[in-house]
């Protein structure tokens, strides 16, 4: 007897085996923050500490378009997004990890560009998140936060309207990234009028749960952590420090905030958590997270849109002029500050008791995490422009920066390593 198998059936069994290994690798990357969703890579890592475009570049490769997010990496997998201003065109692009070869681009999305944003943001800042099977894609339209959903061969599995995104008095443009959770991806979207944060099924794109926010401007991301016995997702911005519950987005506790917007992912160490702002007042504060919203300390620092990162007891922080912090954590007391230089959007990252953190102008600092006294290790100069934050994955570096020679702008991707 002839046995016929479809042609379809043999396609989708060859992406079950490819495709459906959803254990996480112990040098991905696969979410903004990384694999501890705080900034720290995965014990045991160690990437060069120096670098330049031609030492310790494993490849490069031209980027198309524009884009602020930052890189992921899935098994073998470097994934990012980008947007093609002129055409109106929203992308998510793979490379091969080992060689820089591109794998696939996928167009998520074609016209209805917000008119105006932020000279700084891009239509594509938001990093994209992966569960290992599945790659989460967020892109803000003109009236609209889409979110998409493909495979790792880049085929599209599901695409919805996650909410409405029309803002009126700051047309900034839009920033927060998906996070995921349990079998859902989260998605926040914080302005004028019907603001929201809905979580939806991984699988399929339906919504699990929805709660309006307040009619402010916001651009932070929030963030899962395990503290004081629970799971809290933890979100700042709208003048308030929150908690909500991420099984049902139900608030937990709030404690006020001194500023209206933020931009930066909070940090949490033991049962504290720590979040910066700057508009309209400017300040970095640490709240008791058990419930009773107690603000523990507040100091006149102004981290806006970057990510500050708590390790081993103590808050690193780099603010918008390019100064160093590091603060003890439980207190407030400043250890030391140092100044670095330049404007600040990218977030700190670290491994092997390593920060690295980036300016605007492309240059990535290294610096030890010494509580007593500041510890320059490295200055590296990748192009001129740089706003992702980069991937530590094993002793790789993966970074997203720009240059521009002859007056044409050009991102690109790198792999750094020995």
């Amino acid at each position: 007897m002839k046995l016929s198998i479809p042609l379809d059936w043999i396609y989708c069994l060859l992406l079950t085996c490819l495709f459906t290994n959803s254990s996480q690798a112990e040098d991905d990357w696969r979410v903004w923050r990384g694999p501890n969703a705080n900034g720290v890579a995965a014990e045991g890592e160690t990437p060069v500490l120096k670098w330049t475009e031609s030492q310790n570049i494993r490849w490069k490769v031209p980027v198309p378009g524009r884009g602020h997010s930052s890189p992921i990496v899935v098994n073998d997998r470097v994934l990012i997004s980008t947007a093609d201003k002129e055409k109106q065109i929203q992308s998510v692009i793979c490379f091969d990890r080992a060689t820089g070869r591109q794998l696939w681009k996928t167009d998520v999305s074609q016209g209805d560009f917000a008119p105006k944003i932020h000279q700084k943001n891009t239509h594509a800042s938001p990093t994209l998140a992966s569960n290992g099977e599945a790659i989460f894609a967020v892109f803000p339209q003109f009236d609209r936060v889409q979110l998409t959903a493909l495979d790792l061969g880049g085929k599209q599995r599901w695409q919805i309207k996650a909410g409405g995104y029309l803002p009126r008095a700051y047309q900034f443009g839009y920033a927060p990234s998906p996070i995921l959770y349990q079998g859902k991806v989260i998605v926040t979207s914080e302005y004028e009028k019907n603001g929201f944060i809905a979580a939806f099924d991984q699988q399929t794109g339906g919504e699990a749960w929805r709660i309006k926010r307040p009619e402010k401007m916001n651009f932070s991301t929030p963030i899962v952590a395990r503290i004081a016995g629970r799971d809290q997702m933890l979100l700042s911005g709208n003048s308030k420090v929150a908690s909500f519950d991420p099984q049902t987005g139900s608030n937990l506790w709030s404690a006020p905030a001194m500023w209206i917007v933020s931009c930066g992912t909070m940090v949490w160490d033991k049962d504290l958590v720590f979040t910066s702002g700057g508009f309209p007042l400017k300040g970095t504060m640490a709240v008791k997270a058990d419930g009773s919203g107690k603000v523990v300390w507040t100091n006149r620092v102004k981290c806006y849109e970057q990510s500050m990162l708590a390790y081993q007891g103590y808050l690193y922080a780099v603010d918008d002029n390019g100064i160093a912090y590091c603060w003890n954590a439980q207190t407030g007391e400043e250890q030391w500050k140092s100044r670095l230089g330049g404007k600040v959007s990218s977030s700190l990252v670290l491994a092997n008791n390593c920060l690295y953190f980036s300016n605007e102008q492309g240059k990535t600092f290294v610096f030890r995490t010494n509580p007593k006294k500041f510890e320059l290790l490295a200055e590296n100069q990748l192009g001129d422009e740089c706003f992702a934050s980069p991937a530590l994955c094993g002793n790789q570096i993966f970074h997203r920066a720009a240059s521009r020679t002859s007056g044409k702008r050009q991102e690109y991707l790198y792999c750094i390593g020995k």
